[in-house]
């Protein structure tokens, strides 16, 4: 077993580490989300804590880890005696984000089950993981389905497994540490808010601080023994200052005045439910514990919020977590004198009658922190869509700045037709690990999903042959069948989106960028990949490269300048590459392309040529695709609609995306591709 990296160690990082001790001192606090860019040393403190942790009793024996001072009464190895006790280390047990369901939660043995006639049930990783901490790496890459049963199980103290003949409870009360990149995709709701503490960590910017992690890696790297040797005594303080807290913890008054303090703070930050108020009462409990005192002071509580509040405020995806301290000073301030703001306000505060705020940038109701598109509609209200010579470039003219995305909508499912195999999602119909079983097939590789009835019919005519004599059925390999399930898959939703000239009038552009944001809002929810094309002037470039993170496309989205010609070609050309890349890459994951433009093609030669050229390559590849048509006037010209026609695809107004719109838009999709098909 390899010599893990002391905790105490570690270099800068402090909330990173305070979480995770408060945490050991408090197993109730409900765990740590650790979200931050990758080479921080997300992983490497989440292990070293392991080694910081007491040790465990344990029933001598139990595979379930039971407390012998009080065993489960319903623990699948028990009942248990009294006497027979031992000790061990606390574990932490790795999730994997491949994991199959049978490896987290445990599985009945199928074999001896058919053959002995026996229900011998192996443990999973939650059972392992029982008094312990279970880490989940890149948690926000981990499959739908074992989120689910994390949340269950997370919930409820205990896992059960209802499923081929068999019913197994146990306790599963573990410690949940997650590491993840931002980058990669966010994480779902629900399991955002069963981590109790969140912590961003980002790697310093000090250069004496940045050598000195460099030396220590080198040193442990070289001589890891040698090096934790060095760290010992550190290690041996900090173990026994938990201990300390935890004998502590009980003792600690948790006043009238905190609780105030608690409640006021998640009022005033509007969070969901009552979980963010629970937490934030443990978690200022022991850090008054770590901290070696009896009462809760008003500077853990806002430690407490600091760690508790930032993931919990999140409304969607495009939010960036975080916490204004200032209101939460003044949150703090007004519920410790008792002050409801009403009687006496601050007369420079926000409700005051002070001078009134300055105006800036981001002061709301100032002309900069509208948008453009709104600015625009006040200060010009009656003009036409269409952009005016002074608005938007003629052909292969300058560029325009940046416009602000008007606001998102809901949309509704846009999908692929036909039956994929791909990553487990909510878009287009799939043969899945999960779902509703439609029937049975030899299995290919590993048994993952039996189908009971249909191995015991493979299996019945053969019993006289193979000479059955007990009760037991005699089941061969080549008797196994593996369920056929139909669910859902994530896809590959590639935005292909003009930046040109043509789609420069600031209102059209901020409407353009209002949709794609909410298609780009429904494939975070849908957990599909995302990639951004964009075309203008004389080339198209990848401005984003297929990623699970939305929170990225959404931000080159806001930043995409406009201006030039109309490369139509160029920016359908360069979007086949992207979907040749990463169907090596990912050759399971179906693409759905979304062209957003108003189909006019200029520059070059014979550009409308060249365009549908480029767009018959998605129809001859059955790629499914749809064209947002972005033209807008009296006078349509209706080449979006024949760009669609060549794509193999269907065309739609931005005025169809909204909402009910787009169910019909679902059924042309489906419809266009059936018929090219035929």
């Amino acid at each position: 077993m390899s010599t893990p990296y002391p905790f105490t160690a570690l270099v800068g990082q402090d909330d990173l580490r305070l979480a995770l001790l408060l945490n050991a001192v408090s197993p109730a606090v409900g765990g740590v989300l650790v979200r931050g860019e990758k080479g921080t040393a997300k992983s490497t403190a989440v292990r070293a804590l392991s080694a910081l942790l007491p040790q465990v009793p344990v029933v001598a024996g139990c595979r379930f880890s039971c407390d012998p001072a009080a065993p489960d009464p319903a623990c699948p190895d028990g009942p248990h005696e009294a006497g027979g006790a031992s000790v061990r280390n606390a574990r932490m047990v790795e999730l994997p984000v491949g994991a199959s369901e049978d490896r987290l939660v445990g599985a009945l043995d199928i074999e001896r089950a058919l053959a002995e006639g026996v229900k011998a049930f192996e443990p999973g990783l939650l059972a392992d993981a029982h008094r312990g901490i279970l880490y989940v790496d890149e948690v926000n890459l981990l499959h739908d389905h074992l989120v689910d049963l994390l949340l269950d199980a997370a919930a409820m103290g205990a896992s059960y497994v209802e499923r081929e003949g068999v019913s197994v409870r146990h306790a599963a009360r573990f410690l949940l540490v997650g590491t993840m990149n931002p980058e990669e995709g966010e994480l779902r709701p629900q399991l955002l808010d069963r981590f109790g503490l969140t912590v961003e960590v980002a790697a310093s910017r000090e250069t004496d601080q940045r050598v000195e992690v460099v030396r220590r890696r080198l040193a442990y790297d070289d001589d890891a023994e040698g090096f934790a040797a060095r760290w010992h005594d550190e290690e041996a303080a900090l173990r026994a200052r938990i201990v300390a807290a935890r004998a502590l913890l009980p003792h600690v008054r948790l006043g009238d005045g905190a609780l105030r303090q608690i409640a006021a703070t998640c009022a005033a930050f509007e969070v969901d439910g009552m979980r963010a108020d629970i937490v934030m009462a443990r978690t200022a409990t022991a850090l008054a514990a770590w901290a070696g005192r009896e009462d809760v002071l008003a500077e853990d509580v806002r430690q407490a919020a600091l760690l508790a509040l930032p993931h919990r405020r999140r409304r969607n995806p495009f939010d960036a977590p975080g916490l204004d301290e200032d209101k939460l000073d003044d949150t703090l301030e007004q519920s410790a004198d008792g002050d409801q703001g009403d009687d006496d306000p601050d007369p420079d505060g926000p409700g005051g009658g002070g001078k009134p705020p300055e105006s800036g940038p981001d002061t709301p109701g100032s002309p900069e922190s509208q948008p453009e598109s709104q600015q625009e509609s006040q200060s010009d209200a009656g003009q036409e869509d269409e952009a005016s010579p002074a608005q938007a470039p003629a052909a292969g003219g300058g560029e325009q700045q940046p416009v602000r995305a008007a606001e998102p909508f809901r949309t509704k499912m846009l999908s692929v037709p036909g039956l994929g195999e791909g990553a487990a999602g909510r878009r287009s119909r799939a043969r899945t690990e999960h779902g509703r079983t439609t029937g049975a097939r030899r299995p290919r590789g590993a048994l993952t999903k039996l189908h009971l009835a249909a191995t015991v019919q493979a299996a019945a005519p053969h019993q006289r042959a193979r000479g059955r004599s007990g009760r037991g059925l005699v089941v061969r390999r080549d008797d196994l069948r593996q369920a056929a399930r139909e669910g859902r898959e994530g896809n590959l939703v590639l935005f292909v989106v003009d930046a040109s000239g043509s789609m420069a009038a600031r209102q059209r552009m901020s409407a353009v960028k209002g949709a794609v944001l909410s298609l780009l809002l429904d494939a975070y929810q849908r957990r599909d990949k995302v990639g951004l094309v964009t075309f203008r002037g004389t080339d198209a470039e990848v401005a984003l490269p297929p990623t699970s993170s939305v929170d990225a496309a959404a931000a080159r989205l806001e930043m995409l300048p406009t201006g030039g010609r109309t490369p139509v070609a160029a920016g359908l050309l360069k979007a086949h590459e992207v979907l040749r890349v990463e169907r090596l890459r990912d050759p399971a994951r179906r693409p759905l392309v979304v062209v957003v433009t108003d189909g006019r093609a200029t520059g070059g030669v014979e550009p409308v040529a060249q365009a549908g050229r480029a767009a018959r390559l998605f129809g001859a590849a059955g790629i499914a695709s749809v064209v947002v048509d972005c033209e807008s006037g009296p006078v349509r010209l209706g080449l979006a609609g024949q760009l669609a026609g060549e794509l193999g695809g269907t065309a739609v107004t931005l005025d169809e995306l909204r909402a009910e719109s787009i169910a019909g838009l679902v059924k042309d999709v489906q419809g266009t591709r059936m018929r090219s098909v035929a």
